[in-house]
């Protein structure tokens, strides 16, 4: 058996920055994207610009260590998985040719993200080899903070879900649990919104759309929330089934 291909590699990091406020980044994981020879940085086919470097807005990165790559979060897994793969093979030659590699995602590294297809991938490939991964701050985490919204007091129940597709599923989920935070919505948001009216808890809900971005959404309450004009990309909806409990005098 061969001895894993590890001799002369670089180092891979894997960074979470944001969600939107510049600043939202450990002092550890900033030490590494500054020790970096190529960062990459996830962006949308749709979007003109990397909402990850939006997010490290200060932060000084030389112009010919970024590789920006484009995203196309297809629904077709096959595609999805063949994109993994040619990515997870183009850092890996970077690493093999000694390069230190940081990947940049947005909010926290392994929760709902696509670094965690891309470290699984460069495992495969290069077994044994030197990374580490930092997390980052969760947008639920964020939008809280945003908004002075306790994500969970003394034993309430929290659950953090990608949106069912169907108001049924959902509302079974609202009533097993204190609170929910729905994460990956897209254009269920309508739906959604609606029902939390018909369940008479829109009010006690919250709502965070890209934040700390320049068009940044935040609502506490949710009864007059336009679906239309809040859909979109990095949205998240936090949602108590019953009114938060008065603990002080």
């Amino acid at each position: 058996m061969s001895a894993p291909e590890t001799v002369g590699l670089g180092t891979f990091w894997g960074i979470g920055v944001g969600p939107g406020p510049a600043g939202y980044i450990p002092l550890a994981a900033l030490e590494a994207l500054q020790q970096a020879d190529l960062v990459f940085a996830p962006r949308a086919r749709s979007a003109e610009t990397s909402v990850a470097l939006q997010c490290l807005e200060g932060i000084e990165i030389p112009p010919q260590r970024l590789r920006e790559i484009e995203f196309n979060m297809d629904p077709d897994r096959t595609v999805l998985r063949e994109h993994y793969a040619e990515l997870a093979e183009n850092i890996a030659a970077e690493l093999r040719a000694g390069r230190n590699v940081a990947y940049l995602t947005i909010g926290d590294t392994l929760t709902y993200s696509t670094y965690g297809y891309i470290l699984a991938a460069l495992r495969d490939l290069l077994p044994g080899l030197p990374q580490r991964t930092f997390p980052g701050i969760t947008s639920y985490a964020a939008a809280a903070a945003a908004m002075g919204w306790p994500l969970g007091e003394g034993k309430e129940r929290t659950l953090i879900l990608p949106c069912p597709e169907d108001a049924h599923a959902l509302k079974r989920d609202i009533e097993c649990h204190d609170i929910v935070v729905l994460m990956k919505i897209g254009a269920r948001l309508s739906w959604v919104l609606e029902l939390l009216r018909d369940m008479g808890i829109a009010e006690h809900c919250a709502f965070a759309r890209r934040i700390g971005l320049p068009d940044e959404m935040l609502a506490t309450g949710v009864n007059s929330l336009c679906a239309t004009g809040a859909m979109g990309y990095l949205a998240t909806l936090l949602i108590r089934k019953t009114p938060r409990e008065k603990r002080h005098t």
